[in-house]
């Protein structure tokens, strides 16, 4: 079967191979950025606030995105640790790195003095736009799919020929997991962007955790799909525990803050 397969390389440069992989996840970063940068200084924020945290943020999740992936996977890693450190082979877990950030947002927000809830809430659009332009990362790998399906099915979605054509991965049609969680982020996105606009709706926090709540619930469901989930033991999917965990911590912790806590209101101008 003679299928037009997309090329993992962009282009090299000086002799050394430019992923697509690499390309996809630097323009998601990019747009995050930008776009919690415009979200923090219509709240009052300096301008240099979003810049200062991703000098921390980017690097620390990149090595807590691969330490989760590691860990849970490290009878690939024992005999060749070396290879810990080639991220150009992607590996890198997504959870991992949102773990990562959160604790940077911690010391970043302990440290100036501001709202650890309301800073998070600034992050969460831009982290789940950026998640849905990375997966795409994931297509170019050829990685993060699903099982066998038929190319009828494929054809059935509506998918345009270059989605259908490079699932044909090992021999047979795959279901396009990374292109789900892709769509269920982008909603996401449109979700949250809609909510945090509502002027007496969310309360600090309630962004945050509306995100963690609408990407786990769907990363349970999607993460069921894969064939290269990491697994915790027996048929446990570290993932699927994860969104489990982190579903209902969120809910919990909204539903508790509004009864106990009673936070200001998250579009409030001035309340750091």
């Amino acid at each position: 079967m003679l299928l037009a397969q997309i090329n993992d390389v962009a282009f090299k440069l000086f002799g050394l191979e430019i992923k697509w992989y690499a390309i996809i996840i630097v323009s998601g970063i990019i747009l995050a950025v930008w776009l919690a940068n415009r979200e923090s200084r219509r709240l009052g924020y300096g301008e240099d606030d979003i810049i200062d945290f991703m000098l921390w943020a980017l690097p620390l999740s990149i090595v807590g995105a691969r330490l989760y992936y590691v860990i849970f996977d490290w009878e690939i890693y024992v005999n060749n640790p070396l290879q810990i450190f080639n991220l150009r082979s992607g590996g890198l877990a997504i959870y991992g790195g949102l773990i990562a950030g959160a604790l940077v947002v911690y010391y970043f927000t302990q440290n100036r003095y501001y709202s650890f809830w309301k800073f998070l809430d600034i992050a969460a659009p831009s982290v789940i736009i950026g998640q849905a332009i990375g997966r795409w990362g994931n297509f170019t790998n050829h990685e993060a799919y699903g099982p066998k399906t038929t190319e009828a099915f494929l054809r059935g979605l509506h998918l345009p020929n270059f989605i259908v054509e490079n699932m044909y991965i090992d021999g047979a049609f795959r279901h396009p997991t990374f292109l789900y969680e892709s769509l269920w982020s982008l909603a996401g996105f449109a979700i949250l962007l809609w909510l945090r606009s509502r002027k007496d709706l969310l309360l600090q926090g309630e962004v945050f955790f509306s995100y963690i709540m609408w990407y786990s619930f769907g990363r349970f469901f999607i993460e069921g799909l894969r064939t290269d989930s990491l697994y915790l033991f027996g048929e446990i999917r570290v993932s699927q525990l994860l969104s489990l965990i982190l579903f209902a911590g969120a809910l919990g912790m909204m539903i508790y803050r509004r009864k106990v806590v009673k936070p200001p209101y998250y579009n409030l101008r001035g309340v750091r």
